[in-house]
């Protein structure tokens, strides 16, 4: 079960720490399509970057509820 993440005193919903974390993680991502070409050869690079960051937070909120 989820519980609140107290941060310098406000409680915040631990949904919006994974949003975050994969907002943060998926720049990385974004760096290495646009260096390898990627993104010149999908249809739209503004839905492949959402796309990337919907797995990206899947992944986080699966890893993370997967915690006894």
């Amino acid at each position: 079960m989820y519980t609140e993440i107290n941060i310098l005193g406000v409680y915040v919903a631990p949904f919006a720490v994974m949003m975050l974390a994969a907002w943060i993680a998926t720049f990385p991502l974004n760096m290495l399509a646009n260096r390898s070409g990627l993104s010149r050869k999908v249809w739209h690079a503004g839905l492949f970057n959402l796309c990337i960051y919907i797995i990206v937070l899947s992944v986080i909120v699966l890893v993370v509820g997967a915690r006894p």
